[in-house]
């Protein structure tokens, strides 16, 4: 045999075998080795997901693990989110709006529900009667969360300033406590726990507007939406098939929900009740939404001065891997 034939043959097929090699790298990188995502209370669509194991089963055969990790609120999804230690995350939308525009590169990709889940709560003796009663109270709510935007804005709508109250920041159940133990004046509460204060304790809603109430996003962290499109394609669809469940099956996502957060049945249904699952399709609707609630980030000072809310926003959104599901549903 030819001595350079050989040598050139026995270079292209080490030149192939890398080629080869990179390939199958490539492919690898493809994939990632775990899905990290967040289960929360006040997100029942997650907690369906979770109990029936439907994304293990939808990604068992690429042999990808999935590992779930408890939030107790926006802001922590959101911190769990921007620390890389969860690729997905359950919150309300303007905290989402919050995050991205102080630096946290977030995409949200679907709605899993538009809940009503805040309100300002009393305790049931208490003589306040009006959001104006509550200048130079005490009210509770956890900073960077629907709650806490919730209040901001209906103490602008009914002419009182932030320097009107005290506000003392707390985690969501720790201001349920502190609601029930006659500690605060006051509290912006988040489902379940305050469906259970309202049953349990005879707790007042003393302020309720929907239209406050910001829809409940499923963000991802912008690398991981780049590197595993098809893997945010999967989610979706697994979050699909439980919110589908749910539509179907209301008494039993009911029961999920109070065995998942330990409460009673009552509670859980209450929680549901006030939930609409009818439409995960993120797009105009929640970009207007959004833009009619975003100023109070920048009256409040909760943003940079001269943020380009609009552009945040829209950047935020992304409703391109949830035109993938089906039926479809404009999402412009």
């Amino acid at each position: 045999m030819d001595r350079r034939f050989f040598i050139k043959n026995t270079a292209l097929l080490t030149l192939a075998g890398l080629g080869s090699g990179l390939t199958l790298s490539a492919r690898a990188a493809a994939t990632p080795d775990e899905i990290r995502l967040d289960y929360a209370y006040y997100s029942p669509t997650s907690l369906v997901l979770k109990h029936f194991g439907w994304l293990e089963e939808q990604v068992k055969s690429s042999g990808i693990k999935v590992k779930w990790t408890l939030s107790q609120g926006s802001n922590r999804a959101l911190e769990y989110l921007s620390a890389n230690s969860i690729d997905f995350g359950s919150t309300a939308g303007l905290a989402a709006v919050l995050s991205r525009a102080n630096g946290n590169p977030i995409k949200s990709v679907y709605v899993y529900s538009r809940p009503e889940w805040t309100a300002l709560l009393v305790p049931k003796d208490s003589p306040i009667k009006t959001v104006a009663d509550l200048k130079g109270k005490k009210i509770a709510a956890t900073k960077g969360t629907d709650p806490y935007l919730f209040l901001l804005r209906t103490l602008k709508v009914n002419g009182l300033k932030k320097s009107d109250v005290e506000i003392v920041h707390l985690q969501h159940a720790d201001g349920r406590a502190a609601l029930e133990s006659g500690r605060i004046d006051a509290w912006a509460g988040l489902d379940p726990h305050m469906a259970s204060s309202e049953l349990q304790a005879g707790s007042r809603l003393l302020y309720r507007n929907v239209a406050f109430n910001t829809y409940g996003f499923l963000n991802v962290t912008e690398d991981f939406a780049k590197k595993y499109p098809d893997q945010v394609k999967q989610v979706l669809q697994a979050y699909e098939r439980a919110r589908l469940w749910i539509l179907a099956n209301p008494r039993e996502a009911s029961q999920i929900q109070a065995d998942e957060a330990k409460i009673s049945l009552a509670v859980a249904k209450v929680q549901l009740n006030r939930t609409d699952f009818s439409n995960p399709y993120i797009g105009r609707e929640h970009r207007e939404a959004l833009q009619a609630a975003a100023p109070i980030l920048l009256q409040e000072d909760l943003v940079k001065k001269g943020t380009d809310l609009n552009k945040v926003i829209n950047d935020l959104i992304d409703p391109s891997f949830v035109q993938t599901l089906a039926p479809k549903k404009s999402a412009t």
